[in-house]
């Protein structure tokens, strides 16, 4: 327990594939993924898991076909309604990253309403990517510096901290765990710029079948692994 991811961060996938394996339209999979959303986010604030990011939406995901996303759209506002109670019985607090401004009125409305109820909530921080992409926050994020380059800021005392603050993550810890369903292993365009250290763990299960030993699997393997942060065996030693 003392070697504790403080931050996962995961990458659910799969709920399309599971659900035509199932002979059944890609939204079963996707409401099918909310009971792994529940199960998993509890099995974290269980363990003492600080921080959760889920991917939940990406910036490339409004390109699916039309139906898919309006489901979506529709499953979310559904499932942060109907969640909250959960949400305030585990005390979890719920937060949102990404561009969130061009989500459908009805999810926005719904997302921030579960922001504020939950707000004072202090066991865990459960953090939903919505129409995320992390080539959109680096540049978003350099629009802001500039910005602020104009009216005097020092660029040649910059430093990461500094431009991490320009970051939608500014008050985030990097995630040390991240987590990818379904057999596919690259990141897609998730955190780039906070998983420069972050152990990464592949698994072929589906997201919607991924549950509580699933993420215990995940935490094992990564507490079995050696973080050296450019140092050498001996050093950490």
């Amino acid at each position: 327990m003392n070697r504790l991811p403080k931050h996962i961060a995961i990458i659910m996938d799969g709920n399309g594939r599971w659900a035509k394996k199932q002979n059944q339209p890609r939204v079963f999979g996707h409401k099918n993924g909310v009971k792994s959303v529940r199960e998993v986010s509890e099995a974290a604030a269980e363990l003492g898991v600080e921080y959760l990011t889920l991917y939940a939406f990406s910036t490339e995901n409004w390109s699916r076909p039309k139906l898919e996303v309006s489901a979506l759209m529709s499953l979310l506002v559904e499932t942060i309604r109907k969640e909250v109670s959960t949400l305030m019985e585990n005390n979890i607090r719920l937060k949102a990253i990404g561009d969130l401004g061009k989500l459908p009125d009805r999810t926005l409305e719904a997302l921030r309403e579960g922001i504020e109820i939950t707000q004072n909530n202090s066991r865990m921080t459960l953090i939903l990517a919505l129409n995320y992409s992390a080539r959109w926050e680096i540049l978003a994020a350099a629009k802001k510096l500039h910005w602020d380059a104009t009216k005097g800021l020092d660029t040649e005392k910059l430093t990461e901290e500094i431009f991490s603050q320009y970051l939608t993550t500014h008050d985030i810890p990097d995630p040390e765990l991240l987590v990818r369903t379904s057999g596919e292993q690259r990141i897609s365009n998730f955190l780039l710029w906070q998983i420069a250290y972050t152990e990464l763990y592949f698994t072929e299960t589906f997201w919607p079948d991924f549950r509580k030993k699933d993420l215990y699997e995940a935490i094992i393997n990564f507490q079995n692994r050696e973080r050296r942060f450019g140092k050498i065996s001996e050093q950490l030693a």
